[in-house]
């Protein structure tokens, strides 16, 4: 190797190795020297500077070169030099555009989400923290502005996504789409096909279901091996524990809660209902962010008095405004139809009824929860629809008979969950059939085969009441589709809380001409995702869906709906309510409660919802269907109607309790904390977003 070819490559970084230097050396500067090369070096250890004079032919017998440094020439590709340059000022832009997330995403932020992200979440050193907006408010547009820019300030590299498991294919679209990030949604067939690997080490950002992970051993111990520099937790108050005095009971959800909190940097939890009327169980929600601030529900509920809870943000919809000032969403209008049940449907309700409550009397006497709950499930069956009562009571009949060839009296059943909703719609649906067709209080083979014959008279009933009555209740529905739907251009969103109601439905809707749809728990992610689709493409059309449709699924191009049941947790109307008053609905939303009012739950829940429109009135705000779980508890509405079917109470002192929960005190209440929030603005100052932004 001559001199000129030595000095062309020895060029400011190459890395040398050779018995005149006790470690590599970088190459500072190579210059000739008479005969000799002079070789200035510092060591890629010490960092000690090395100056050699070498002999040329020492580059071919004992010096060895192991990386060439940069070329002087300047013939490289331009193109690539233009790329390197720009994703160097990408890298940090951040610096200078304190929202350059937004810059760079198919979004178009709302300050209420400008607001939760640039003030709340990336002004902390360490993000944990509970966002527990409105329905339809866009928190996936939060999340994803958030890991925009921790990505972009080099903070995050590894993500985990935790979902309900209909949840997690949309998750990930909507990354890819408006963020142009890409996740791997892991479930059994990603583990599966990386055997031998741990998946969640291979994939830097991930969601996964939270049941796919909470229930599977295996799972479980393949994902402690991982720690996340951000878990974002949506639907987060599946996440449950209860307390009961000193004992708290977890479920496999809060415990792989508790471990992500031990195993992440930063920590974001989503939901739309942290609150289940249950202090407690609000506060050791909380605990999963931050194990010590929050111990008991009392300390919580003083700290949320003062506005002190620091690692929670909650606004409303009315709360929430445009930057000209104007409302992010558009008004909703919510109506009660209530409807007679005919002679003939009466006669049926008051028999089962009778029934139910008898048996419920005996269960409570006994203390035998299971059974109970059998009762509250079969009557609000009756409540739902003659073709769900009618196989209801065909299936149960069917199964006392069974336990009677055997000659058994009972079957065992393990204990109740702590709350029905901790459970998927398909694992409710799946244990409520369980309950509702094998329990019974029959205490010997004499009073078993005197229910047997009690379920005979009342199959007979529903069968003769099926066949030969026009069910009232789908009459007005009927009535809503002919003013509403027939012969436009629209689509109409129907709620219902069982399947059989559901097919009942769909079946009579299709015989009328109309296009339907169907989304329930026991339909596969794809197969929701079509109906979705199927219901966007065709109109006229009509969805008819369960609970399943409830959370995560997107309808904001329609805005029509109609609750077929009304649910007896109220939050479920508000969650309801916003599949389609939603960010990006553009149309007045039109909502239709329908309810019997001359049954007994349907006396109650005509009363709980004309007392909202009262204080919807007195409000002159639609708030009032925004704080419903507050102003009656899931779990205090439950305790009423048990209080009835238990005859423990009377209806009039049941009604009398509805009325004192929507007493004015409430109305002032509201409408207090709705004057604190307009007085604290009226819109959010962009500027003061850019003063608080952490740089």
């Amino acid at each position: 190797m001559n001199d000129d070819n030595i000095l062309n490559k020895l060029t400011a970084g190459t890395i040398l190795e050779g018995p005149h230097w006790t470690e590599p050396v970088k190459v500072l500067t190579a210059k000739a020297r008479g005969s000799r090369i002079e070789i200035q070096a510092v060591g890629t250890f010490t960092k000690r500077l090395w100056t050699k004079l070498l002999k040329p032919e020492e580059f071919d017998d004992t010096i060895k070169v192991t990386q060439f440094g940069e070329l002087a020439a300047l013939d490289g590709n331009p193109t690539h030099f233009r790329l390197a340059a720009e994703a160097h000022r990408i890298r940090l832009a951040f610096q200078y555009d304190p929202h350059f997330a937004v810059s760079v995403s198919q979004v178009d932020p709302l300050p209420h989400q400008m607001d939760a992200v640039y003030t709340h979440l990336l002004t902390q050193p360490r993000i944990r923290f509970l966002i527990a907006d409105d329905p339809g408010a866009g928190k996936t547009i939060m999340a994803g502005l958030t890991i925009k820019e921790l990505k972009f300030r080099g903070l995050i590299e590894r993500t985990l996504i935790i979902t309900p498991a209909n949840l997690t294919d949309q998750w990930r679209r909507e990354l890819h789409d408006k963020f142009g990030e890409t996740f791997s949604v892991i479930n059994r067939g990603t583990v599966s096909a990386s055997y031998g690997r741990n998946v969640w080490e291979d994939s830097p950002q991930c969601i996964a279901s939270v049941d796919f992970v909470a229930r599977q051993d295996d799972i479980l111990n393949m994902i402690r091996d991982v720690h996340w520099d951000l878990c974002i937790v949506d639907e987060a108050h599946k996440m449950a524990a209860y307390r009961y005095g000193t004992k708290v009971n977890k479920t496999q959800r809060y415990v792989l809660g508790e471990f992500l909190r031990d195993h992440t940097d930063h920590y974001l939890f989503l939901t739309a209902t942290p609150h289940k009327g249950d202090p407690d169980n609000f506060a050791l929600l909380l605990q999963l962010l931050d194990q010590d601030l929050y111990v008991n529900g009392q300390i919580l509920a003083e700290a949320s008095a003062h506005d002190e809870n620091r690692i929670m943000l909650r606004r409303l919809k009315e709360d929430m405004k445009k930057f000209d000032g104007s409302p992010c969403f558009p008004p909703r209008h919510v109506q009660t139809l209530s409807y007679k049940l005919s002679p003939d449907e009466l006669k049926l309700y008051d028999a089962v009824t009778e029934y139910v409550q008898q048996n419920f009397q005996r269960a409570e006497a006994a203390e035998n929860r299971n059974v109970g709950l059998a009762l509250t499930v079969l009557q609000r069956r009756l409540a739902s629809s003659l073709a769900s009562i009618r196989t209801s009571l065909e299936r149960r009949r069917k199964r006392l008979k069974d336990l009677q060839k055997l000659g058994k009296l009972k079957q065992e059943y393990g204990e109740l969950p702590d709350d029905m909703d901790d459970l998927t719609e398909a694992e409710r649906w799946q244990f409520e059939d369980d309950i509702v067709e094998r329990l019974t209080m029959a205490e010997n083979m004499a009073e078993l085969e005197a229910e047997i014959e009690d379920l005979d008279r009342l199959v007979q009933l529903a069968r003769h009441t099926e066949k030969n009555v026009t069910e009232t209740k789908f009459e007005e529905l009927r009535s809503v589709i002919s003013n509403h739907i027939s012969g436009r251009a629209e689509r109409l969103l129907v709620f219902t809380e069982h399947k059989d109601t559901l097919d009942f439905l769909v079946g009579k809707l299709t015989n009328l001409g109309f296009h339907c749809c169907t989304i329930h728990g026991g339909m596969s992610l794809e197969k929701r995702i079509d109906a979705e689709r199927e219901f966007f493409e065709h109109k006229p059309s009509v969805l008819v869906a369960t609970e399943a449709a409830g959370e995560g699924i997107n309808l904001q191009f329609c805005s029509l709906m109609v609750n077929y049941d009304i649910p007896w947790n109220p939050n479920r109307l508000e969650q309801r309510m916003g599949r389609i008053h939603r960010y990006k609905q553009e149309r007045e939303a039109m909502i239709w409660n329908i309810v019997a009012q001359n049954t007994r739950e349907g006396e109650v829940m005509e009363c709980l919802l004309r007392k909202l429109d009262d204080m919807r009135l007195a409000l002159g705000s639609d708030r009032v269907y925004d704080v419903i779980g507050e102003i009656i508890p899931a779990p205090r509405f439950d305790a009423l109607m048990k209080d009835w079917l238990s005859r423990r109470r009377t209806m009039t002192e049941i009604l009398s309790d509805i009325e004192l929960q929507t007493d004015p005190e409430q109305v002032a209440r509201i409408k207090a904390d709705m004057q604190d929030k307009a007085l604290g603005s009226r819109y959010i100052d962009m500027s003061k977003l850019s003063a608080n932004v952490q740089l």
